[in-house]
């Protein structure tokens, strides 16, 4: 069935999903959750693809939760028993190996091998600043504009926010974020560390593709794979837990087919083919 809120593409090994209720400034449904996590699958499996990119269309990256959705639940309450309506919220998604912890609702992104850009290119708020939190790199149109919003809407830090916010931006910068729900602006969310490059809306788009064509070509699939598992799995080992897996990694990165070709292309000076073996 043809996707109804999402457009899925793939160029110059960078798939490319976008947000497509443009209307809504990309106002999430249960539509698009499900449209934007079978193109995350199928970006994974396929070989031809390094990087993901995913993105709004026209002004906004995502405007949150669909507010008919909020406003009918504040009109007429959860249906069913509270705990039973919530309790999906947060519910595993059973996806093969990784930790536990990357098998919830969006938390997900972080257990799929391959890096995730969030190219935000206007409104990130609410469950779109979850969403973007959840990708790897943030890169970000100069007229973007962030805010959690939750506690505006006399709701709480959604769907490990309060796990996530403080470890990209510090916990000072969390709380106040969280506290105020106040808007920031890219340069603020560049300065406290929320996004990581800001680019001018009139090369925004082509700025974002020319770091994921170049991440896609010239490094090495493997290494991005185990590099994201290391860094992620991390956040839950002690040091020296950390070091002995990456001496563990180290070894079979020696053994391995791209470090073979990491270091032909350079002797050769040429650009690397690697495989991602």
């Amino acid at each position: 069935m043809a996707a109804q809120e999402t457009i899925y593409e793939v160029v110059n090994r960078v798939a490319t999903i976008t947000l497509n209720r443009a209307d809504k400034l990309n106002a999430w449904t249960a539509t698009m959750e499900k449209e934007v996590r079978a193109s995350l699958d199928e970006a994974e499996r396929d070989a031809n693809v390094g990087v993901i990119v995913l993105t709004g269309a026209g002004r906004g990256f995502c405007a949150g939760a669909d507010m008919s959705l909020l406003s009918s639940v504040a009109a007429q309450g959860l249906p069913g028993g509270d705990r039973e309506a919530v309790s999906h919220l947060g519910s595993s998604l059973q996806r093969e190996g990784g930790l536990p912890d990357f098998q919830k609702k969006y938390s997900y992104l972080l257990g799929i091998e391959k890096p995730i850009l969030a190219a935000i290119n206007g409104p990130a708020v609410g469950l779109g600043l979850v969403i973007a939190l959840y990708c790897d790199l943030r890169l970000a149109s100069d007229g973007a504009r962030f805010s959690t919003t939750f506690a505006q809407r006399g709701l709480i830090a959604e769907y490990g926010m309060a796990w996530m916010l403080p470890r990209v931006v510090g916990l000072p910068n969390a709380l106040d974020l969280l506290f105020s729900a106040r808007q920031i602006n890219a340069a603020e969310a560049l300065r406290m560390g929320l996004v990581n490059q800001v680019f001018g809306p009139d090369n925004f788009l082509a700025k974002v593709n020319e770091y994921a064509v170049d991440l896609a070509s010239r490094v090495s699939p493997r290494s991005l794979r185990v590099i994201k598992r290391q860094v992620y799995g991390a956040m839950f080992q002690t040091l020296a837990e950390s070091f002995d897996l990456a001496v563990e990694e180290m070894v079979a990165s020696l053994r391995s087919e791209d470090f073979k070709e990491g270091v032909a292309h350079f002797l050769e000076k040429r650009p690397p083919v690697f495989k991602g073996r």
